[in-house]
């Protein structure tokens, strides 16, 4: 199947931001960011901490809230010129190959470690940080659409031992 297409920023950066979100360590960090807010302010509800120390965690939540939803998806768009490019990609049984006006290049399904479905983009993983997005909405129809998620799942996803 060959599908044609070229990203939109606002679904490129929410595909980024799901990519932020869903790493290990930055949903560990968010997590403990956010026990120590609640707790500094269950206790400055009490009255044993001064007013500074919630306003720090709080200070703090907002810093990684802002670097997570917004710097960070927008330095990596403008950074990549891929986001610029127009692409054709044939999806097969045997391998995935990306073309542009500037050349092309092949992927065995070996080469990819996993894929993640987002609300626009399928991410194909080479590895934990190296990674392809493929819109939806460059699928022709909803059958093809369900067919590559299929194909997807039978040759990314790792059987559990």
């Amino acid at each position: 199947m060959i599908i044609y297409f070229e990203y939109d920023k606002k679904q490129v950066m929410s595909a980024l931001r799901h990519h932020f979100i869903s790493r290990p360590e930055i949903k560990f960090l968010l997590i403990i960011v956010n026990i120590f807010t609640i707790l500094s302010a269950i206790l400055l509800y009490l009255h044993k901490i001064q007013p500074v120390s919630f306003l720090l965690f709080s200070f703090l939540w907002f810093i990684l809230l802002i670097t997570f939803w917004t710097l960070l998806p927008l330095s990596v768009y403008k950074r990549s010129q891929t986001f610029q490019d127009q692409f054709s990609m044939n999806i097969s049984d045997h391998e995935v190959i990306l073309q542009t006006e500037l050349g092309s290049h092949a992927w065995a399904w070996k080469d990819f470690s996993s894929f993640l479905e987002s609300p626009f983009f399928f991410h194909l993983y080479f590895n934990s940080r190296a990674f392809f997005l493929v819109p939806k909405d460059a699928f022709p129809d909803l059958e093809s659409l369900q067919e590559t998620r299929n194909l997807l799942k039978r040759k990314l996803l790792k059987p559990k031992a």
